[in-house]
């Protein structure tokens, strides 16, 4: 049961590093830093919308109008680190 609380905090450290590079990817697209019409950087950036989008679209929804700011990542990476904590202070220690 350890190794499988092991593998789900791994899962959310990599969900975590997917966001920060969604959201600097989004930055670097924004600010024309990269070219969209690069079929690579197309790919990489469907990618991680796709992956993205799904958990962040609920957050953007409830957060009052910020005038361009999206703090939805900032504030779904510290939902995962609190799930991170649970497992590892509350779950962790009670399973054999």
């Amino acid at each position: 049961m350890r190794a499988l609380l092991d593998v789900i905090v791994l899962l959310l450290n990599l969900y975590i590093y997917l966001l920060v590079a969604a959201a600097v990817l989004s930055w670097l697209m924004a600010f024309n830093v990269v070219n969209t019409r690069n079929q690579f950087v197309a790919m990489c950036a469907d990618f991680l919308y796709r992956i993205t989008e799904p958990v962040l679209r609920p957050i953007r929804n409830m957060l009052p109008n910020l005038g361009g700011i999206d703090v939805s990542p900032v504030i779904l990476i510290l939902i995962i680190i609190l799930i991170e904590r649970v497992i590892y202070y509350y779950i962790y220690p009670n399973v054999f």
